[in-house]
């Protein structure tokens, strides 16, 4: 082997593991995050590893935050008199040298951490103890919060005691697989029986109808979107799951070529032989050509697995109860409970929710490929 074609493999590896580097890096982000106690999700600098951080605040060796460094040196006092005797403060030295009525607990440098001890999950709310503490005086360890991804899990329908309409993690994974599956087997069937029709059957026009077909493939959805969804409000399916997979029973463009390119593929002379034993069409169909035609059905099913499965317009034009929302539109409502985002939990249920495509692509992986790479190797 030459040395410049040596040369030109490892530049390819190279550009493959950089871009793989690039496509994998926002997953391990979302997972990191997703292990994280929320006040380091947001905290500068950013970190990867989760960590846990202990110090001795009030005599105790707790959990705590590191929330910020003091600019300035001063030193921790305890107040005698006034609306704050008893309790603790800081105080600068310039504050020191004017006399302040209050007693020294300890000095402080400028670089210390301010820290906050963390309250554990069902603990009375009440003020946290707090101090000021050099960095050596704060240890660090390694702690994954995979507590996270049942609380994430339990507050993704919403707050029991303010939403008496609380629905649960399982009923929206139960709407995201019945709109994943139906639609799959409505992509399979309906676009396979229509690419049949386009590949191996010869009739007037079928050229035209074709070319008319893949037209459509440049009409986008929000064109569509309107005139939709008059047609299943007519039909009073607005509210339901119905118009996230019924759609799918009549064809799409993308599928139906791709079948059909397959098709092609696909021995004449089988046929041939199928009909001079007195085959129909159908069952040349039915017991020849789908069975050979495995890669690219599965490629088809899990195009259209992640689509649905990701589909966030669709479920927010049509859905309007939240007894019926996916996964992917629960995901959204979730970022505005509680005035704010708990990115901890989001992370974590986006995890959980992106594991099903995951754990599919990895099964089907060998059909999948093997089903992109025959597709249209004849015209």
């Amino acid at each position: 082997m030459s040395r410049e074609h040596t040369g030109s493999r490892w530049v390819v590896r190279v550009l493959l593991a950089a871009c793989s580097v690039a496509f994998v890096l926002p997953f391990v982000w979302l997972v990191s995050t997703s292990l994280k106690p929320i006040e380091q999700t947001i905290s500068l600098p950013l970190t990867l590893i989760p960590r846990e951080y202990l110090a001795d605040v009030g005599g105790r060796n707790v959990e705590v935050t590191l929330d910020f460094q003091v600019a300035k040196p001063g030193a921790v006092v305890r107040y005698r008199s006034g609306a704050d005797a008893g309790k603790l403060g800081f105080a600068t030295a310039a504050q020191l040298a004017h006399g302040l009525d209050a007693a020294l607990v300890h000095p402080v440098d400028a670089g210390d951490w301010h820290v906050t001890e963390k309250q554990a999950s069902g603990q009375a709310a009440g003020q946290p103890a707090w101090d000021i503490l050099a960095r050596d005086r704060v240890s660090s360890r390694v702690h994954f919060r995979w507590d996270n991804y049942p609380k994430a899990l339990a507050a993704l329908g919403g707050d029991a005691e303010a939403d008496r309409h609380r629905v649960g993690f399982w009923t929206f994974l139960g709407n995201s697989l019945v709109v994943a599956v139906l639609g799959v087997v409505g992509t399979v069937l309906s676009n396979a029986i229509v690419a049949y029709g386009f590949a191996r059957l010869r009739w007037r026009g079928r050229d035209a109808f074709f070319a008319l077909t893949l037209a459509t493939m440049m009409v986008p959805f929000p064109v569509l979107m309107v005139p939709l969804y008059g047609v299943f409000k007519a039909m009073g399916l607005i509210g339901t799951l119905l118009p996230l997979w019924l759609p799918t029973w009549f064809g799409s463009a993308f599928n139906i070529f791709l079948m059909r390119q397959f098709f092609r593929t696909i021995p004449e002379e089988l046929s041939e032989a199928a009909r001079i034993d007195g085959c129909s069409e159908w069952r040349i169909f039915w017991r020849i050509i789908v069975p050979l035609s495995t890669p690219v059905l599965v490629v088809s099913a899990l195009f259209h697995f992640i689509f649905a499965w990701n589909d966030f317009l669709g479920p927010l034009l049509y859905l309007t109860r939240k007894d019926t929302y996916t996964l992917a539109l629960a995901l959204e409502s979730y970022q505005s409970q509680n005035g704010g985002v708990q990115w901890h939990y989001l992370m974590a249920a986006s995890a959980v929710t992106i594991l099903p495509v995951i754990l599919l692509f990895l099964l089907a992986q060998k059909t999948f490929i093997r089903g992109i790479a025959t597709t249209g190797s004849k015209n």
